[in-house]
């Protein structure tokens, strides 16, 4: 059974319209409003299929009572027929039509014309739920096909992450907390949840170009000659190359690509200055850096934590973003987050 709702602040014609549909509409229920505050509350808690509205009101107009209806999510697809005795010319209808009404008819009407519009937007209203629970439908398989998908592309991200680890034993774990710091970085900043999604798996694989350099040169436990240097410098370039047509929702191979670009244009591959390079890109810089430093590598000690951040201050605005660079600084001088978060017991350097 299809709801009716009348608003009208007149009892006769509530009386008459309620006749009419009795003899015509005989299985629709019709539920009466007489007044606009009644006819919008009752619009809202039974939902109707179809709603009558008198233009001329005391207070709120017909007018007033429809356009509040077709602002409000809940009533907005309702069907409204506006009926009027006064408002009979062209601009009064042209005006209810501009509010969000469906149909304008003038009083007196014959019943038949007034149970045709009722039966059409009976009909509209039914296609229209149909429409909306088919589409409802699509966007929980699309959603639950994207979830899978990014399922996959997660897990992908994470193997790349495993083999990058046996590739560069010695950089091992580090992509985590590479990523868990630039994460933190992130939240700091307040970047919306996909970008940050983005620049953790961005930050896990941001090495991934260095499988294409030996073993040798990664692992030499020297000082790197010029042309062994200028070898490791490709991995970015390389990295986007292997990345750039990955159907990933995030600029994956973009961040790689610029994370070792310098705000002054002095970094590589491209030279890129300031906002040229991606905010990702600049939080990858710094938290690359950072988890660098307090690592063991075989040609050089760890630093300690007073050491990198005297490098970040040194080195802010011209090798690092300034904004990155204060909040990384905050992040390190938190004990509780330094110990719970990128850096293990182990890892934490000694005073």
């Amino acid at each position: 059974m299809s709801k009716i709702l009348a608003i009208d602040d007149k009892k006769d014609n509530l009386i008459v319209l309620e006749a009419y549909l009795k003899q015509y509409l005989p299985s629709q229920q019709l539920i009466i409003a007489q007044s606009s505050k009644e006819g919008i509350e009752k619009a809202v808690k039974e939902r109707p299929d179809v709603i009558l509205l008198d233009v001329s009101m005391p207070g709120m107009d017909g007018y007033q009572v429809c356009r509040e209806l077709k602002k409000d999510e809940q009533t907005a697809n309702i069907p409204i027929i506006m009926l009027t005795a006064i408002y009979t010319d062209t601009e009064s209808m042209v005006k209810g039509l501009e509010t969000g009404a469906d149909a304008f008819i003038y009083k007196p009407f014959q019943p038949s014309e007034l149970m045709s519009q009722i039966k059409v937007m009976l009909r509209i209203k039914k296609s229209d739920d149909l429409l909306r629970r088919e589409k409802e439908v699509l966007e929980e398989m699309v959603a639950e096909r994207t979830s899978a998908l990014k399922d996959a592309q997660r897990a992908a991200v994470e193997t790349i992450a495993r083999i990058l680890s046996i590739k560069d034993p010695q950089s091992s774990g580090n992509q985590y907390q590479i990523a868990k710091l630039s994460e933190a970085i992130g939240e700091k900043l307040r970047l919306s949840k996909i970008r940050l999604e983005g620049l953790w798996h961005a930050s896990l694989i941001n090495d991934i170009g260095k499988i294409s350099i030996p073993a040798d040169i990664l692992n030499k436990p020297g000082k790197l000659t010029e042309i062994e240097y200028n070898f490791i410098k490709q991995h970015s370039q390389s990295a986007y190359e292997m990345l750039k047509d990955l159907p990933y929702p995030w600029p994956i191979a973009q961040i790689i690509l610029q994370h070792h670009e310098n705000i002054d244009g002095s970094g590589y591959p491209e030279g890129l200055k300031g906002e040229e390079i991606l905010l990702e890109a600049r939080i990858l810089r710094v938290s690359d850096t950072v988890v660098a430093m307090l690592s063991h590598r075989p040609y050089r000690s760890r630093f300690n934590l007073e050491e990198v951040i005297e490098e970040l201050k040194e080195k802010s605005n011209i090798y690092y973003d300034a904004g990155v660079t204060e909040v990384c600084i905050e992040l390190l001088g938190d004990d509780d987050f330094c110990k719970s978060n990128f850096l293990t017991t182990e890892d934490t350097p000694n005073p």
